[in-house]
């Protein structure tokens, strides 16, 4: 069998192979590739428009604020009503919006009373759709192929992240910020389109279910007592939201690490990479990095498709979350932009490859009904913590300069992650060996 054969199998047998994947993929995809439009062409109008930092800044707090705020009831209505019909819901309101935005910048109207509610429309719709987003795939692909679809699906993700703001860059220099949001109306149309096509496969479902319920009883029947619920017994009722926060250990560890891993990963490359940019390299120098970053995080990404087949996962997604810190910590200090390069790639890397394989075990662990509130409470520690993270972080970078900040933000990364090491229960996420499940009992 020669190697396009091989390849043509793989993609027939893998999640290629679905039409539902496909068509939300592709979606998903487009969708991407419009929203960094949006994120070039926003800022362009209102400063092209004589609009003043305070106000685009008030702009992007009518957009960031509502997304927040809508995240916790985009979790509640995917699991009651369906996550495809929220993302479906979401993607068509958003498309209406964004079509407003065409008229305003062809009119050039450029004040908060028309620029703020746009803004607040467009945030709290992706609040209500990224925990839906995160929680659809198990609906489509059976457990056996959903690393792998999770590995592809988000390799797209961070490819359109790549091209976005190439194209809305483009667009935006040569015919300023109407075509650019055009682009983000259309995609935002095609992902509702896509989103319309797809049938949810039940029997993936059911399937997930299953070897969910399966994985429980057995974790059970070998466990010790004092095996925390998360690995044993968790099947035999369905908790609400904050009764399973409270309970399961594993997830107060995730959220640790969702937090610390977003101060470290947001605040280096929102304030403290472009700082230390600005002052060495130049422009070209924070554009070379953002694009080993890209590059980094498509290949960690889809290596970790293949994390299934690993004994313990979580240890592999630990591993390469360090690795993720270590880059964090060297950009500083390799001797130049070439060195600083190689250590964003392995930033990236390590966290493409971390966060798949974390969120594809949550997919598979988490009971389906609670998925979507589960996510969204994940979403909380990454997202509702930004605001929060880009102001501390201005002041270390401001009291001690940029460099010091690379070490402490990688620190700290690695200071969580090495924390959730430590603890059986971690170690033992999506753990092959079921029979080794007795270690979580506390030692006598």
């Amino acid at each position: 069998m020669n190697a396009s054969t091989r390849l043509r199998a793989a993609a027939h047998n893998g999640p290629l192979g679905d039409s539902n994947f496909r068509l939300l993929t592709g979606g998903q995809f487009t969708s991407t590739v419009g929203d960094y439009c949006y994120a070039v062409a926003l800022p362009w109008l209102v400063l092209s428009g004589h609009g003043s930092p305070t106000l685009l800044g008030t702009v992007l707090a009518c957009y960031g604020v509502p997304r927040v705020v809508a995240l916790p009831l985009g979790g509640v209505l995917a699991d009651k009503l369906g996550p495809r019909r929220i993302m479906l819901i979401a993607d068509t309101a958003r498309a209406m919006l964004a079509g407003l935005l065409i008229l305003v910048a062809a009119r050039h109207v450029i004040a908060l009373a028309v620029l703020g509610p746009i803004a607040v429309g467009l945030g709290a719709g992706e609040g209500l759709f990224l925990p839906a987003a995160n929680s659809i795939m198990p609906s489509i692909l059976v457990p056996d192929r959903l690393a792998a679809g999770n590995a592809i699906n988000m390799a797209a993700l961070e490819s359109g992240a790549v091209l976005g703001p190439v194209l809305g860059g483009a667009m935006v220099a040569a015919a300023g910020s109407v075509p650019a949001f055009a682009v983000d109306a259309a995609s935002f149309l095609v992902s509702a389109v896509t989103l319309a096509f797809i049938r949810l496969n039940r029997a993936a479902a059911a399937l997930s279910d299953t070897a969910e319920s399966a994985e429980h009883a057995e974790h059970a029947e070998h466990a010790e007592p004092g095996v925390p619920s998360s690995l044993a017994g968790a099947a035999e009722s369905a908790p609400g939201l904050w009764e399973f926060v409270r309970r399961e250990r594993l997830l107060k560890l995730l959220l640790l690490v969702t937090l610390m891993a977003n101060f470290g990963a947001a605040g280096t490359l929102e304030v403290a990479m472009p700082t230390l940019a600005h002052a060495r390299w130049g422009a070209d120098g924070y554009g070379a990095l953002l694009a080993c970053i890209g590059v980094g995080t498509v290949a960690g990404t889809l290596a970790s498709a293949r994390a299934s087949r690993l004994r313990r996962p979580a240890v592999a997604a630990g591993y390469a979350l360090l690795i993720c810190a270590a880059g964090i910590a060297a950009i500083p200090f390799l001797g130049g932009l070439a060195g600083a390069c190689a250590a964003a790639l392995l930033l990236g890397v390590g966290l493409g490859f971390g966060n798949t394989v974390i969120i594809t075990l949550a997919q598979k662990w988490v009971p389906s009904e609670l998925l979507g509130r589960v996510m969204s409470v994940v979403m909380m520690c990454a997202i509702g913590s930004f605001p929060v993270t880009t102001v501390v972080t201005g002041l270390l970078v401001h009291a001690l300069g940029p460099a010091p900040f690379f070490i402490i933000a990688g620190v700290g990364v690695a200071a969580a992650i090495l924390v959730a090491l430590s603890q059986p229960v971690f170690r033992q996420f999506g753990a092959s060996d079921a029979g080794s499940v007795a270690e979580l009992a506390p030692s006598a």
